[in-house]
């Protein structure tokens, strides 16, 4: 019996030899394309590559007409071959002139031609080309004909990442690799950056395709394939949060993929077939990849990024490597592109070389948004495709004003853009002129802008923006970006350097706010909720541990001795939570005085307003806290009953609409009402037009990222806020519900001047 392996062994062996050699591009394609048809029996053989105009070009062939390479042209979709390349699927024909896409090319002479086979030339899922073989009688290709022609296409796809072909494209044209691509999502944060493409999580570049020893590489791929087994079955054994709920179903997608038997078995096939164990996975990947993209089934296209991410760790596995390091060569302008990622893992990045970041997931309101927004860098979310499409190296633009991003984009919209962040640049300095004028309103009317911050590297920012203090430190961001659990000296060691940094302006300290989406991967034992939003968070997990909330407060009452303490509560829903809350509070402090600690001069506690139940004890919460701080987005998602993290309903709701606004204006007259200082805290503030809102309201401090402070400030000079008060109180009451507020807002700026 005929070893059906032998042949693709076989071409497999004479494609490493021919890589090998010192050939010129179109010679080595020369050659590729004839030991192809020697070792297929084939009359024919072709190769098309795609250009970034949406054209297949002959570039090489062996039995059609050598005068046609470079001249023939299918456009993508139009015959066989364009067929191929936009559905990444291969067809394998007995009588090609009898399929509905057959097109004639009477400059190729293939029309004595019968027997057709072709497969998409993939790399990355994305096509690239089309290999073809073809033949004067009718006949049906075998299977292991086609295993090997698309292994020869993964060979070709090589040569074509790598840049080989360039040299041989005409003067004004570009290869598909190259094409620009522009994506439109949604806007995280403002801001434009230009620079260069850096993958989050890299696909691992397979360069040792050629195996030596089919044995060794499937006893290889066995190891490695038990190994991925083991460890996702020991995270899915881990009881604690960070694999229980969306996590723990995306574990189980991947160990239904690593058990597979149809995804194993095509392993197994190509290492038999002469690739490496790695260069199988990347063929498999690659294939399943194109066919999943094609798919209409929204459902089975998300799980495309679960089988994405199962396969690189069978290939990090393979070649022996841990998760990348890429921090340590990163370009001096780079751009982050994920499907999503966490905060902890954005702060890796060294802040002086971020200039943007992409995410194909996430919500405005996602806590690497937040610290993004932190850091003063532009983000584009929901930008579908964006991984794919996108290699390390690559020019990029994101358009944070917009949500857009335009990949390898072409000289005249680089040049708007840059002139774009020029302008950009212009304006900064004219808010960096502003910093040190007082914030006042046009008509005389103070209002206090703070910053929102949480680590250390958010303290310069207090004196560059000009902020009047800290309205909000988050200290959880310690907890989240540590590896264990935070020292006590070291939480001390923090607030102090805050205070030092804040030189005497206040710094609102709101204690550790994590359950939720908030997971400490190290704080074990914690049992799966249903609704975590919801469940055992903030105030009622601190409560609830005791020696977690005690520990907090005595490093922050040691590091404020001889200063002001202003303590924030977050999540409070009743008020005997902040009465246990003062409880441990007082306990702290006489465990101090009896050690003869140097103690704070002042302590001020306040809650946070996050729970819609606060708004029928809004009298008696200000009685009974020193403060109140707002936090919009919980309250939004709460009131709204939409959640923050379904992107469904990421821009179902306006946060300007009149029932919300009722609701702050509410929170506003009552601390106006019981003389309790209100600030609000949250995205709401930091936009100019809705930061003009609050102030309308009756909002007299507002907390933001230092980046917004500026455009706020500038914004708050030419705002008469008498006039904008009168215009609330004659659009918010009433049958005013459905009114469109934002538009009016926006009116109301346009008709005075107002920079929003």
């Amino acid at each position: 019996m005929r070893d059906m392996a032998a042949g693709p062994r076989v071409l497999l062996k004479r494609l490493r030899e021919l890589m090998a050699e010192a050939l010129a591009p179109q010679e080595r394609l020369d050659r590729i394309v004839h030991d192809i048809a020697q070792n297929m029996v084939a009359e024919v053989c072709s190769l098309y590559v795609l250009r970034a105009d949406s054209v297949l070009e002959l570039y090489a062939t062996e039995g059609l007409k050598r005068e046609s390479v470079h001249l023939a042209q299918l456009r993508l979709g139009q015959g066989l071959v364009g067929t191929i390349a936009a559905s990444a699927r291969a067809l394998n024909l007995s009588e090609a002139q009898q399929h509905p896409a057959f097109a004639y090319l009477p400059e190729t002479g293939e029309e004595i031609y019968s027997s057709f086979l072709g497969v998409p030339v993939l790399r990355a899922g994305r096509t690239l080309g089309v290999l073809v073989v073809q033949n004067r009688t009718k006949r049906q290709y075998r299977d292991d004909e086609v295993e090997a022609l698309e292994t020869a296409a993964m060979v070709i796809a090589e040569m074509i990442a790598a840049g080989e072909l360039a040299h041989l494209t005409r003067p004004g044209l570009e290869l598909d690799l190259r094409r620009p691509a522009s994506f439109t999502g949604i806007s995280f944060n403002d801001g434009i950056g230009l620079g260069h493409v850096v993958l989050h999580e890299p696909r691992i570049v397979v360069t040792n395709l050629f195996n030596e020893d089919s044995d060794e590489e499937m006893r290889r791929l066995e190891q490695a394939l038990g190994s991925l087994r083991l460890s996702i079955d020991d995270m899915l054994s881990r009881r604690d949060v960070a694999f229980e709920g969306e996590h723990r179903a995306v574990l189980e997608a991947y160990r239904m993929f690593a058990n597979d038997q149809g995804w194993v078995r095509r392993l197994e096939e190509a290492v038999r077939n002469g690739l490496t164990a790695e260069a199988a996975v990347e063929k498999v990947q690659s294939d399943m990849r194109a066919r999943m993209l094609h798919m209409t089934d929204p459902y089975l296209r998300e799980r495309m990024s679960d089988f994405d991410d199962l396969a690189n760790r069978l290939l990090r596995m393979l070649m022996g490597r841990g998760p990348d390091d890429v921090a340590a060569a990163l370009p001096k302008d780079a751009i982050i592109v994920a499907r999503s990622m966490g905060a902890a893992e954005l702060l890796d990045y060294p802040r002086e070389k971020l200039r943007g970041l992409v995410l194909e997931d996430g919500t405005v309101t996602s806590h690497v948004v937040i610290v993004a927004r932190a850091v003063g860098i532009p983000v584009a979310g929901q930008v579908k495709g964006a991984v794919s499409m996108s290699e390390n190296g690559d020019a990029i633009i994101v358009d944070g004003d917009e949500g857009t991003i335009h990949l390898r984009p072409q000289s005249d919209l680089e040049a708007a853009y840059a002139e774009k962040v020029r302008f950009r640049a212009r304006r900064q300095e004219l808010y960096r002129e502003l910093r040190n004028k007082p914030s006042v309103s046009r008509d005389g009317v103070g209002i206090d802008l703070m910053m929102n911050a949480g680590l250390a590297v958010d303290l310069p920012q207090l004196a560059e923006s000009g902020a009047a203090g800290i309205g909000l430190f988050r200290t959880e961001l310690q907890f989240m970006v540590a590896s264990t659990f935070p020292r006590a000296e070291a939480q001390e060691g923090l607030y102090r350097d805050v205070l030092d940094a804040a030189k005497g302006k206040p710094v609102t300290f709101r204690t550790i706010d994590i359950g939720g989406d908030k997971i400490l991967p190290y704080f074990k034992n914690l049992a799966h909720e249903e609704n975590p939003a919801l469940g055992w968070r903030a105030i009622r997990l601190t409560l609830d541990r005791p020696g977690l909330l005690r520990t907090q407060i005595r490093a922050l009452l040691k590091a404020a001795g001889g200063r002001e303490l202003r303590l924030m509560l977050p999540m409070v829903t009743v008020l005997s939570e902040v009465a246990q809350a003062r409880e441990i509070i007082d306990k702290e402090v006489r465990h101090l005085s009896r050690f003869a600690h140097h103690l704070p001069t002042s302590l001020k506690l306040g809650a946070m307003l996050e729970v819609p139940a606060l708004l029928w004890q809004l009298d008696e919460l200000m009685k009974a806290v020193d403060f109140v701080s707002v936090g919009s987005n919980d309250l939004f998602q709460f009131v709204m009953a939409a959640d923050r993290g379904n992107t469904q309903l990421a821009d179902r709701f306006d946060t300007l609409s009149v029932p919300f606004l009722r609701v702050l204006k509410q929170v506003a007259d009552a601390g106006i009402r019981n003389h309790t200082p209100v600030t609000l805290c949250g995205e709401l503030a930091g936009r100019p037009i809705s930061a003009m809102a609050l102030i309308g309201l009756g909002y007299r401090s507002i907390s933001m990222s230092p980046a917004s402070i500026g455009p706020v400030k500038a914004m708050l000079a030419e705002l008469p806020v008498g006039e904008l008060t009168k215009f609330f109180e004659e659009n918010l009451a009433g049958h005013a519900a459905n009114l469109p507020m934002r538009a009016l807002l926006q009116a109301f700026a346009d008709d005075r001047g107002i920079p929003l």
